[in-house]
């Protein structure tokens, strides 16, 4: 091979390990990877197929020149990519249409590319501490038909790049396992309804910080252990609740949910535990309580703080030993019941003032998941507010497509007290009286535009003024292209190349503006 050639192969690979920045969201930079060598090396086209190892199948995450979602799965060893997973070794097809191993079943190529185009499919696997091999995917390439030793040398270097993606990969299996469990819990429905609009939104949180949370729900969901819920308002504890809920084996029954704060004191105890006829004044007949309701499922017990000592006493009983009693009756009921508490309050402090049984704090304590603010996950603040636009502008009947990249700083740099609650809020607030395609900082609260919130745009130097200039015109390019970074760059009359760089620069997301905000599935 010439000089030239292989110069041209270390550059190609060079700018594929540039394209893996570690900053840069994953599924972006892996779908801009495959771009990049497709154009640099001539390939008709290029996936990248995932393991999943529970399903036993294999999955197309990411393509390149092939339109529309890839919606065939492979097995072990079925057709080439099944064998190349299967024997961890790569396999060159000379010619697509002249080897019955090539079951054409995921891209739907035409007789005529079957005939004209060669095929070669490399393992993606990585080394376990143990030594051993696994699999975590393919990574394939349509080439025009060309000499069997320069297949090689095409194929050698997929090897290598497979080599270098590996580790992303990897990331892409355990994400791709984490969806299908948040799904389990009930957190991947299509229904936009007011009252899941919370929930779905939780679809979204992409900080580690919730990450490592819905880890703790994981763990804890299939127990029968009690769990408390901590953090401010407005974090979502209820929506968190509902989750563990979702992936217990008390899903098929019944949530029942109390918040201990919005009822006196005097009615909370029938509320909880139901009450007989003439029981108290009002008492016309009898009611069971908020345990019975839940026998065989979960308790969800808002502000568990607000409990009078009475009804602590009571609550801690119940807990003991299974059973409740009605007001007004000295019989006995058995009940199953799961209990999830949740506060804001320090427990630990009103313990101290005599306010909170110790020995209930222990017993409600046994797995205790904190929750953090939005102030301190901030990477889930724009997430949430494309979602939440969304929502409204479909329940408000508005065309409004994005949100602008000055209202985006405001949003990103508020303290957000009021976290999660405050957020939907404000964007619903902003869809209202929005008449525009998008949110601009003036559709925003006041509040948000305060000088110890974000910089006004008066205070711009000349420089960032046409930073965010350029990120406008390019956030309007990804809308009106559908997140293809090629046809925005020709919509923007640029190279590919300065495309990317800016859209890292500005640390954008394509996928983001594909399909309304909707991650794509190749």
């Amino acid at each position: 091979m010439m000089t030239a050639e292989f110069l041209h192969y270390l550059q190609t690979l060079q700018s594929t390990v540039q394209h893996l920045d570690p900053m840069s969201p994953l599924q972006s930079s892996l779908d801009s990877l495959l771009a990049m060598t497709a154009e640099a090396m001539k390939y008709k086209r290029m996936a990248l197929a995932i393991f999943d190892p529970k399903a036993n199948t294999i999955r197309f995450d990411l393509t390149y020149g092939h339109k529309g979602p890839v919606k065939a799965t492979y097995m072990p060893g079925q057709g080439v990519t099944g064998q190349v997973l299967d024997s961890g070794k790569s396999i060159i097809i000379e010619a697509m249409g002249h080897d019955e191993r090539f079951l054409n079943k995921a891209m739907g190529r035409t007789q005529k590319e079957l005939a004209e185009l060669s095929f070669i499919c490399v393992p993606i696997s990585r080394i376990n501490p143990d030594g051993t091999q696994e699999a975590l995917g393919v990574l394939s390439a349509d080439i025009p038909c060309q000499p069997a030793e320069v297949l090689r040398v095409h194929c050698s270097f997929l090897e290598v790049l497979a080599a270098v993606i590996a580790r992303q990969t990897a990331y892409l299996q355990e994400n791709m396992a984490q969806k299908e469990l948040w799904a389990s819990m009930g957190f991947l429905g299509e229904s936009l309804d007011r009252d899941t609009a919370m929930v779905q939104a939780k679809i979204v949180a992409t900080s580690k910080a919730m990450a490592f949370v819905m880890g703790q729900i994981m763990q804890v969901a299939s127990s029968k252990a009690s769990v408390l819920l901590r953090g401010e308002s407005g974090t979502g504890k209820e929506l968190l609740a509902e989750a563990i809920h979702n992936a217990s084996s008390r899903r098929s029954k019944t949530l029942i949910r109390l918040n201990c704060a919005a009822l006196p004191s005097e009615l909370l105890e029938s509320e909880l535990f139901g009450h007989e006829r003439g029981a108290f004044t009002g008492a016309v007949g009898s009611k069971k309580g908020r345990f019975e309701l839940a026998h065989g499922g979960t308790l969800f017990l808002d502000e568990i703080g607000e409990l009078s000592p009475e009804a602590q006493s009571k609550l801690l009983r119940a807990l003991q030993e299974g059973e409740i009693q009605r007001l007004g009756s000295e019989k006995s009921i058995k009940v199953d019941v799961r209990i999830i508490c949740a506060t804001h309050q320090p427990l630990e402090n009103l313990i101290k003032s005599g306010a909170f049984r110790e020995d209930l704090y222990y017993r409600i304590n046994v797995f205790p998941i904190f929750i953090p603010p939005l102030r301190e996950r901030r990477e889930d603040i724009l997430p949430l507010a494309e979602y939440f636009l969304e929502f409204f502008a479909k329940e408000y009947s508005k065309n409004i497509k994005r949100i602008s990249m000055p209202a985006i700083d405001l949003l990103t740099q508020y303290q957000w007290h009021g976290n999660v609650r405050e957020l939907r809020n404000c964007l619903e607030r902003a869809v209202l009286i929005c008449n525009e395609e998008a949110i601009r900082t003036y559709h925003l609260p006041p509040t948000l535009q305060t000088a110890e919130s974000s910089a006004t745009d008066n205070q711009l130097s000349f420089g960032e003024a046409v930073g965010k200039f350029e990120q406008e015109i390019l956030v309007e390019a990804l809308q009106k292209c559908g997140g293809n970074m090629l046809q925005v760059a020709r919509e923007l009359r640029a190279s590919y190349r300065i495309i990317n760089y800016k859209i890292k620069k500005y640390n954008l997301d394509p996928k983001k503006y594909d399909g309304r905000g909707k991650t794509r599935k190749p």
